[in-house]
């Protein structure tokens, strides 16, 4: 059972290969932004860790990485030893100093302004946020335009805060500076780049 995981269990069984598989995945979906990419998370972490989001934070996170989690990851002693055994990223207490913030609901997803934004000469030094929702329909349907969209493309992600068309809308606006997002539900991701523009959104 993924509960009794330790920090040793449910690793990349392939780290070589699995971290290009996920890396794939993220890329094209960065590519193809609001646009819906399956990947099977070849990882176990310990619950409440959603497995694709380890995943993720083992291919995109190391040693140079500071690693912020939300609150109830970073309750589960588990959670916190798997992720620093499994990336050796540094834990950090602070959102504003984080490269990567792993959040496993994203109903409870922090304002986005928490978050590292860069600067307009290091817009690099921002956040991505890798954010856990319940599913990819079901929610407010977003409308995007951006590089990588042919015309417009919609999503309806379900789980997300109530206001966070209004956030991203806002957050957009400082580009290039901002936070990119990795949206996770179950064993599949979307990508919102901060330049991901919102055109429509449900009233």
């Amino acid at each position: 059972m993924r509960n009794e995981a330790t920090a040793l269990d449910g690793g990349f069984s392939d780290p070589v290969q699995d971290a290009q598989a996920v890396f794939r995945a993220v890329m094209d979906a960065m590519a193809g932004p609001a646009t819906v990419v399956g990947v099977q998370p070849p990882v176990a972490p310990p619950a409440p860790l959603p497995p694709l989001v380890g995943a993720l934070a083992c291919t995109l996170a190391d040693a140079d990485t500071p690693l912020w989690l939300d609150p109830a990851l970073d309750r589960s002693e588990a959670v916190r030893k798997w992720l620093v055994f499994h990336t050796g990223a540094q834990i950090v207490d602070n959102p504003a100093e984080a490269a990567f913030a792993l959040i496993g609901v994203g109903s409870a997803l922090p304002d986005l302004d928490a978050f590292a934004q860069g600067t307009q000469d290091y817009p690099d030094r921002s956040a991505t946020l890798v954010v856990a929702v319940e599913a990819f329909d079901g929610g407010a349907p977003l409308t995007f335009r951006a590089p990588g969209i042919r015309g417009e493309k919609t999503i309806a992600p379900c789980g997300l805060p109530d206001d966070f068309a209004s956030q991203w809308d806002e957050s957009t606006r400082s580009f290039p500076r901002g936070v990119d997002l990795v949206l996770v539900a179950g064993d599949a991701l979307a990508c919102l780049p901060r330049s991901a523009r919102l055109t429509a959104r449900e009233a």
